[in-house]
């Protein structure tokens, strides 16, 4: 990808051809990398999350704009980081095992190397000076950041020193929570993550083994009781003092597929801002109790099916890539290796305010455009009752900027007259490798891609093109470049209308 400060932006839909006229801006990040201002994203509409300004009270809205995992606008346009200081967990997991590393496992629990608490603000303060869009530092393992509380809550002062204008956070699997929740004020920590898969020891006796509470080690039914009380205290203690809580569950079929529906419930009752259901990874190559022995993982129209259900209910994240304990840049992307110990040495760490704010600044004027464009798309469709599902290739900043062989993933949204809402993403093998078609990779794009009705794309080839017509999805690359929801809506619009062209010409 070209250096991204040269890439521009355009500040609004230009139409619906290619190549129309459109201004442009400048993003202001020195960066060469090309994580700086790409990867990821996804629909201002997915999640509760993809709420804006004049849908929540001021207050929230200033605590989770600029927050990727809590909000989707933010997501587009700003990285995240996780310091691995966490090390010791106080429960086990049957999806999980922290002894297990791949630098290309994206996957929670999963480091490359453990940091003390200094070592871990040095790091910092290196992403922060290499990465302007960073607003958030997490603890997230790789065991529990609670079971750990002496060298979280030291990250988390170094890093307030030096710098504040970065916000923190946690995740945690709530069986500490409550011993640690006027501390985690303390530290203006106003966004805590809690594992929550069950709210029925009975169901949570087959997901947790044992915990280690108060000195000592608790099995099945009584442990998961345990457990589950814990989480439920600390989840209204949190909310009571004003800290945004996000709720992660882990789908497992089988197991706690039906249940997460009274999971949902309950946490949204007892005050939880967000709700993120996730697939469980299961392979037997990383050891775990449930990849061990066959216990599959959802498919995503069960994901979607069940996400779908639980959303009237209270808001969901559908945009989660279930990181690394060490991830660092935007979400969909890891550039944890760049920051290895061995090589902070040579990054000059100098923390400039003015850089960061100059993003932000720009990050803005972004949304206020990508808002007033997906208004204007969305004016024309009311009265459609028709809905669509649309994939798209993007690099992040929340535009259609990705050429098709070089996606790894699409982003999926449902469009309609509601607007477009993001449901997902899909992962998919690279169709082009090392400037060369990996034809063989083109069957599981279009199983991954079956239900889409189009892709949208920067470019696409020939060949791409032609299997992609074949299997009845459209392949798009008129609005190369554009706003994604916008776009999305656009082709949206012009798809009904030949439709009804169609059936004019046939009557």
């Amino acid at each position: 990808m070209q250096n991204p400060s040269a890439q521009t932006g355009m500040s609004g839909m230009s139409g619906t051809a290619a190549g129309a006229p459109a201004s442009r801006r400048i993003i202001p990040i020195a960066s060469a990398h090309s994580g700086a201002a790409s990867a990821g994203g996804c629909s201002s509409s997915s999640c509760g999350s993809g709420e804006g300004p004049a849908d929540m009270p001021a207050h929230i809205w200033e605590k989770v704009k600029d927050h990727p995992c809590y909000s989707s606008e933010a997501h587009h346009h700003f990285a995240r980081m996780h310091v691995a200081v966490a090390p010791a967990c106080n429960i086990q997991c049957n999806y999980c095992n922290r002894k297990y590393d791949c630098a290309n496992e994206s996957r929670p629990g999963v480091v490359s190397e453990k940091l003390t608490p200094e070592m871990a603000g040095k790091k910092v303060l290196a992403v922060a000076a290499e990465i302007p869009q960073l607003s958030v530092v997490g603890i997230a393992g790789p065991g529990d950041a609670l079971a750990n509380p002496a060298k979280t809550f030291k990250t988390f002062e170094l890093i307030q020193q030096s710098a504040p204008d970065i916000k923190l956070c946690l995740s945690t699997n709530g069986l500490a929570l409550p011993d640690h929740v006027e501390t985690i004020k303390k530290f203006n920590v106003d966004h805590v993550t809690i594992t929550i898969n069950m709210v029925d020891p009975e169901v949570g006796q087959h997901i947790y083994p044992w915990i280690f509470h108060n000195h000592k080690r608790y099995h099945g039914l009584e442990a998961a009781k345990i457990l589950h009380e814990r989480q439920m205290l600390g989840l209204e203690m949190l909310t009571a003092a004003g800290i945004l809580v996000k709720v992660n569950s882990v789908l497992i079929p089988g197991i706690n597929d039906h249940h997460l529906k009274e999971v949902n419930k309950v946490v949204k009752a007892k005050g939880a801002f967000l709700h993120n259901i996730m697939p469980l990874i299961s392979d037997p190559a990383h050891g775990t109790h449930f990849g061990l022995t066959g216990q599959r993982g959802p498919t995503a129209a069960e994901l979607k099916a069940l996400q779908d259900e639980c959303e009237g209910d209270m808001k969901l994240m559908r945009h989660c890539r279930q990181c690394r304990a060490d991830a660092v840049g935007m979400l969909g992307e890891d550039r944890s290796q760049e920051f290895t110990s061995d090589k902070l040495d040579a990054i000059a760490a100098t923390y400039d305010p003015t850089a960061r704010q100059a993003y932000r600044d720009f990050v803005e004027k972004e949304r206020a455009d990508q808002r007033a464009a997906e208004a204007e798309k969305k004016a024309g469709l009311a009265g459609a009752s028709e809905k669509a599902l649309v994939a798209v290739a993007t690099k992040g900043g929340g535009r259609i900027n990705q050429h098709f062989g070089h996606a790894s993933e699409f982003q999926v949204y449902e469009v309609s007259a509601a607007g477009a809402k993001f449901v997902g993403h899909r992962k998919v093998e690279h169709y082009c490798a090392g400037g060369y078609e990996e034809e063989e990779a083109m069957p599981s794009i279009l199983d991954a891609l079956q239900d889409c009705a189009a892709v949208l794309v920067a470019k696409i080839g020939h060949c791409p093109m032609k299997e992609l017509q074949a299997a009845g999805i459209e392949p798009v690359q008129d609005y190369a470049h554009e706003y994604i929801e916008a776009s999305a809506l656009a082709w949206f619009q012009q798809r009904l209308e030949r439709r009804q062209g169609a059936t004019s010409l046939v009557a």
